[in-house]
């Protein structure tokens, strides 16, 4: 992708993040971008196609995949922290706030699968470590997939939460919330 392309998907997907994709123009994108309108739609065929061409790119994507929860030490307390700091860290207020720019429904056919990439490689990743976790001898049996959504739940409120809200909501501190989440999570699982 050239420079000027580039230029107008990251003016895009600044402005979605900012004011949804409804209220974001073709005219405020070129603006932003530092383009006039024609040039913007010499390089794309409309809002939409910017839009898809920059939920394809990593630098817009929170880059939650399974590989980031692949550090697991067998140890409930420690891997369970780890699980929610991977996503908490990378799940920041400007990727909540994209993706809730993304699901508008003129747009949502097709980015809802971009926007599930990242509950789906946590749920995916931590049901599987929770299996394993049983086989070990190490948790008793359940229903590994609530527990999965549980978890998943409980980080991304806090992340959305956040993000909406920043301190006004909560004073709770990211470490804390997860110390504490995991702390009641293990009491619920004994």
């Amino acid at each position: 992708m050239d420079d000027t392309s580039q230029k107008i998907v990251d003016a895009a997907m600044l402005l979605i993040r900012d004011k949804g994709y409804v209220a974001t123009t073709t005219k405020e994108i070129a603006r932003v971008a530092g383009v006039n309108e024609c040039t913007l739609f010499r390089k794309f065929q409309n809002k939409k196609d910017i839009v898809l061409q920059g939920v394809n790119q990593a630098e817009w994507r929170a880059n939650i995949t399974p590989e980031i929860f692949q550090n697991v030490k067998w140890e409930l307390q420690s891997d369970l922290e780890m699980f929610l700091r991977a996503y908490m860290d990378r799940m920041t207020p400007d990727f909540v706030n994209l993706s809730i720019g993304l699901r508008a429904p003129q747009i949502y056919e097709d980015t809802a699968s971009f926007i599930m990439k990242v509950p789906q490689a946590f749920l995916a990743s931590f049901t599987e470590y929770l299996k394993k976790m049983y086989e070990r001898g190490k948790i008793p049996k359940a229903d590994f997939d609530a527990l999965a959504m549980t978890v998943f739940s409980a980080a991304f409120g806090y992340t959305f939460l956040s993000a909406s809200f920043g301190k006004e909501l909560s004073q709770v501190e990211k470490d804390t919330y997860i110390k504490s989440s995991v702390k009641m999570f293990i009491q619920g699982l004994e």
